[in-house]
């Protein structure tokens, strides 16, 4: 299968790792991996501010740069959202771009997603055995993509123990723009979300800007807890 990865923002500048191991994996399950190199933000930052104009233009730039794509693969359930079921939206009164991103829509998938779902693999290795993981659910990927047991089954399939934790599945309160626009608000959801954490070896998710936020409030309240991307993690679960 040919792949094109779109490495996302976030990942970019703050979780490199995250593309490198993508990459990595993907080549190891025997997929031909392209990066095309004209991408750029997807446009979600200005979708969700309100500025759908400016995210139309970003959006029907990515439709261009992507348009060859066999499959397009994100570390991101945020930016696989914005692909996947926001730019349909943006385009629904212009038929033709209107077809265009729902047939990107069609061949986007968040990573462990396509892993488990595309490719049908379960099994990555057992890498990760003796580990104890927390995972934290993105709100994209978990409830506009419904990604939820692909993850979870990938990391128990390679020895790790997911932690029972009650608010894997709460918002962590980043939210994009919603963190910027009532700070006091999302700091508290990230704090009350830490605080029923269980004892683990580290924290992992799909989502930067949730890893961010937690990561930073982690090390504001003095816990030691490595955040990890999802990625990398399931590179190393190959072992």
């Amino acid at each position: 299968m040919r792949v094109a990865l779109f490495i996302t923002c976030l990942a970019d500048q703050f979780f490199a790792e995250a593309g490198v191991a993508a990459v990595r994996l993907l080549r190891h399950l025997g997929c031909t991996v392209s990066f095309p190199k004209g991408q750029t933000c997807c446009g979600q930052p200005a979708y969700n501010a309100g500025y759908w104009a400016e995210a139309r233009q970003m959006a029907g730039y990515t439709l261009k740069v992507l348009e060859e794509s066999e499959y397009v693969v994100l570390p991101s359930g945020s930016c696989t959202t914005m692909l996947r079921a926001f730019y349909p939206e943006l385009f629904r009164e212009q038929a033709r771009l209107f077809a265009k991103a729902e047939a990107l829509a069609q061949r986007t998938f968040e990573l462990a997603e396509f892993i488990v779902k595309v490719l049908g693999i379960t099994q990555l290795g057992r890498g990760l055995e003796g580990k104890r993981v927390a995972y934290h659910h993105g709100c994209h990927a978990l409830r506009e993509l419904g990604v939820r047991q692909e993850p979870l089954t990938l990391l128990r399939n390679a020895g790790a123990e997911i932690a029972d934790w009650p608010a894997a599945e709460e918002c962590c309160g980043f939210g994009g723009l919603f963190s910027v626009k009532l700070p006091e608000v999302s700091l508290s959801m990230a704090d009350q979300k830490l605080k029923t954490l269980p004892a683990v070896d580290f924290l992992t998710s799909a989502d930067g800007g949730c890893m961010l936020h937690l990561a930073g409030r982690a090390q504001n309240r003095g816990l030691a807890l490595p955040v990890r991307p999802l990625a990398s993690v399931l590179w190393e679960a190959v072992g």
